[in-house]
């Protein structure tokens, strides 16, 4: 497996540029850890606050599958969600549109690897994080 590139840019109030780059075997755990490390170091700017510090994570860095994983395990780790609910979050958080289909399919894909739970009828699907996934069993069912 090629390896993979996660760049993550900070801009603080004074304009300055912090880069973290992080070149190889990128897991969800990983990533999640790079992503605490930037808000621990002031990236993300509060709710509301009028600051110049922003937090970018390179929309080219990650595919479409990738970014909805990140999101659910971000934002839904504990809650049941609906693909509705990752389309709204990918869309603000990313900036760019996805498909309701396609969160579908990336949902339903997740569920066969073992990775959601899916409860609910056709027109009214929820979906869970399995929480008691061994991480050995996670990485390889993300490749």
């Amino acid at each position: 497996m090629p390896a993979r590139k996660m760049r993550v840019e900070l801009f603080d109030s004074e304009g300055n540029r912090y880069t973290i780059a992080f070149e190889g075997q990128i897991t969800r755990d990983k990533a999640l850890h790079l992503l605490d490390l930037v808000e621990l170091l002031g990236g993300t700017p509060a709710e509301g606050a009028n600051s110049g510090a922003t937090t970018t994570v390179k929309s080219n860095s990650f595919s479409k599958f990738e970014k909805v994983n990140l999101l659910i395990q971000k934002n839904f780790p504990l809650i049941w969600f609906s693909s509705k609910d990752i389309q709204s979050v990918y869309e603000q958080e990313f900036k760019e549109p996805i498909s309701l289909s396609t969160v579908s399919t990336y949902l339903a894909r997740m569920t066969s690897r073992g990775l959601l739970l899916r409860s609910g009828g056709a027109n009214n699907l929820k979906y869970k994080v399995i929480s008691n996934v061994p991480q050995a069993a996670m990485r390889q069912r993300l490749r």
